[in-house]
């Protein structure tokens, strides 16, 4: 396993053991970022995640959202907006929201972790970028 690797999953399970069940994104963010990593690219339906980190990238490959052809879905602000409410409240699981992005035509996203920012991408050049708080963790 590379120092990449093992540290990007080190940060990963202190981010799980410390976050709090609403608004735990910001939380993981500061860990990862803490831990070196910049950005984080996850492409959906693929549920494939890169890791941009200083010891260098990693990729980790999850269980795809569907399989075969299918239509993408238009791009809908609305339904992307309540669907990072609804996981910001601590009412979706991260499958789930995943899937509630893609349902809302998000073709992939990107998370800066130094500007602090997520951007949400459709397939024709659509976006929205939402800004995360900063936060303390000791």
């Amino acid at each position: 396993m590379s120092a990449a690797i093992e540290n990007l999953e080190a940060a990963q399970r202190r981010a799980m053991a410390g976050r709090p069940k609403v608004a735990g994104f910001p939380y993981l963010a500061e860990t990862l970022r803490r831990a070196g990593v910049t950005r984080n690219q996850w492409f959906l339906p693929a549920c494939q995640s890169v890791y941009l980190t200083q010891k260098g990238p990693v990729v980790t490959q999850g269980t795809p959202l569907l399989s075969g052809t299918v239509d993408v879905p238009k791009f809908d602000r609305a339904a992307l907006i309540a669907a990072l409410r609804t996981d910001q409240a601590g009412n979706s699981t991260f499958p789930e929201f995943l899937e509630a992005c893609w349902r809302a035509g998000v073709l992939h996203y990107d998370v800066d972790f130094t500007a602090r920012t997520c951007t949400y991408y459709g397939c024709e050049g659509e976006k929205y970028v939402e800004d995360y708080p900063a936060v303390v963790i000791d």
